[in-house]
């Protein structure tokens, strides 16, 4: 079944709306308002397909099969929670019980008034006439940080028979009792609930099969998945209508086959519709997606996913202003979301559909309102209003946009599987660097195209000249403390850092890829023998005078 293009998709966790920023006002008790006032939000801002997530490694939904994650919590429950919050520092470890406690009682609240909130979200989606599908962890590892007694933890993982080895030890399927477990969950919210639509998340976490697979791990993964397109296929025929089987997955389909998970193979059987490819929390900017099309095939949909933080790059606020949370100036949070640019949003999508993508898939786009990304509460800061039209390139084009590119060697990364080539990088007095970029056209007249190159600070301006596909224009650079648009709270540079403005006519860019070559003149002999690029960033802008 190919699925249609020109798709706009959005996925959210079995947490986030039950939590602190969703919270009712003065005490209320929680109730499935909320949920239907969010995704009318959604059909608003032009949703066509919700993806709900149900589970952690348990259920975080009241099923008949298997124990939900809260079964035996009782509110106010301090031991139920305090296994998951094992911290050495005891305000840490209270705040971080108090926090899970508050989500707790939110789902009891539902539980005691017997609202079964999966059956609420996919109702509520579909008076919006938003598909309602399933995305399904299927190895969630936020338990991690306790294996034996976070409550978010499945018996299976506590036992470590069936742990993978390794530095990440989460389930193993390549034993039939975690195969079994998940299937239970799958059939359930498949044939009893009211879906059409089913994702296995393999991105949260990336770990599946003792690496390297060997082929008789690869084998039973594909017969398993058979079993899951048989599950849905029973599905179709008993409602007449499409129930599409699709992987939300790291980009690497090579490194995927050494952990068992043999995505070609599947597309060839005919037994996935669809592939979300990403990086974690951290959005992709340069996906060949045209290559992912050449090996998987036509009928595989491949959807371009705008995940929350633009790369790792650290921000601060503007100088000018008093904030009552300057930590965020050099905590690891420090860094940008990218639901609060309406150009960041712009840009990430339409380098996406420049290459093909067949449709803009959202993830953890409520991530920026929550406090520890959020020093403002009660202020919401994700962009909803620009989620409109972001899966159609001719409403893009001609708009304010903000592109980049990721980095890698964050400790929130899976190195082996998140795709960040390209920076950080070093460059020495007379080297050159060719960075690859996809965006889409721009024919106004009216608008300009400005690089930053965005580098660690130096005791003296480097001499640098920028090539944009090839066209050197003027190379005065234009030093500078200021983000080429605010996003967010943040407005600025952190103080080790310095940013470069060149200015191009953005005529010169082209449908798909484009290239950036940063050059460092041989002349450039006064500074250090290296300098250390953090961050190019691209922005569609307008001419005024001010710029």
């Amino acid at each position: 079944m190919k699925l249609s293009e020109n798709t706009l998709l959005f996925n959210g966790d079995c947490t986030y709306l039950f939590s602190q920023h969703f919270a009712p006002k003065n005490g209320e008790r929680y109730s499935c308002n909320g949920l239907h006032r969010y995704i009318d939000l959604l059909a608003a801002s032009g949703v066509d397909i919700y993806l709900q997530n149900p589970n952690v490694q348990k259920p975080f939904y009241p099923s008949r099969v298997l124990s939900p994650a809260w079964e035996g919590c009782k509110r106010g429950d301090d031991e139920f929670v305090r296994g998951h919050c094992p911290y050495a520092d005891p305000p840490l470890a209270q705040k971080c019980i108090e926090r899970h406690i508050a989500l707790l009682n939110r789902y009891l609240d539902l539980k005691e008034d017997g609202v079964d909130w999966m059956r609420e979200i996919s109702l509520a989606c579909r008076l919006n006439k938003i598909a309602p599908w399933i995305s399904i962890r299927m190895n969630d590892m936020h338990g991690a940080v306790n294996w034996e007694k976070s409550y978010m933890n499945c018996d299976l993982q506590k036992d470590a028979r069936y742990r993978l080895n390794g530095p990440v030890p989460l389930l193993n399927y390549e034993h039939q009792e975690v195969r079994d477990y998940y299937f239970s969950m799958i059939r359930e919210l498949v044939e009893d609930y009211d879906y059409q639509g089913l994702e296995l998340d393999w991105l949260r976490s990336p770990f599946c099969c003792e690496s390297p697979a060997t082929p008789q791990a690869l084998d039973v993964m594909t017969r398993w998945i058979s079993q899951i397109r048989a599950l849905t296929n029973r599905q179709v025929q008993k409602t007449g209508r499409p129930f599409p089987l699709g992987l939300r997955i790291p980009v690497r389909l090579d490194e995927l086959k050494m952990i068992g998970l043999d995505v070609q193979a599947w597309a060839r059987e005919e037994l996935i519709d669809f592939i979300a490819p990403s990086n974690l929390f951290q959005t992709t900017w340069d996906v060949p997606y045209e290559k992912l099309r050449l090996l998987l095939g036509n009928n595989v949909a491949i959807y371009g996913v705008v995940e929350d933080a633009p790369n790792w790059l650290g921000c601060r606020v503007s100088p000018q202003l008093t904030h009552p949370h300057a930590e965020l100036d050099t905590s690891p949070s420090s860094h940008r979301c990218l639901s609060a640019s309406a150009e960041l949003l712009r840009g990430n999508a339409a380098g996406k559909l420049a290459l093909g993508a067949d449709g803009i898939y959202l993830c953890n786009f409520f991530c920026t309102d929550e406090p520890v990304h959020n020093p403002t509460p009660g202020k919401a800061h994700a962009n909803y209003a620009a989620v409109n039209n972001l899966h159609r390139l001719d409403k893009l084009r001609g708009q304010p946009k903000h592109y980049t590119l990721s980095t890698s060697g964050d400790p929130r990364t899976y190195p082996v599987f998140e795709f960040a080539d390209q920076l950080p990088m070093m460059l020495g007095p007379g080297e050159q660097h060719l960075f690859r970029i996809p965006m889409c056209a721009e024919t106004e007249e009216s608008l300009e195209l400005w690089i930053q190159l965005v580098i660690e600070r130096c005791p003296n301006e480097p001499m640098i000249n920028i090539s944009f596909n090839g066209n050197l224009f003027n190379n005065e650079a234009n030093v500078t403390d200021e983000l080429l648009f605010p996003t967010g709270i943040f407005t600025h540079h952190l103080p080790e850092h310095q940013a470069m403005n060149f200015r191009f006519p953005a005529q010169l860019i082209q449908e798909g890829w484009n290239t950036v070559t940063v050059v460092r003149r041989k002349s450039d002999s006064a500074q250090a023998a290296l300098i250390h690029i953090l961050s190019l960033e691209l922005a569609i802008k307008d001419k005024s005078p001010s710029h």
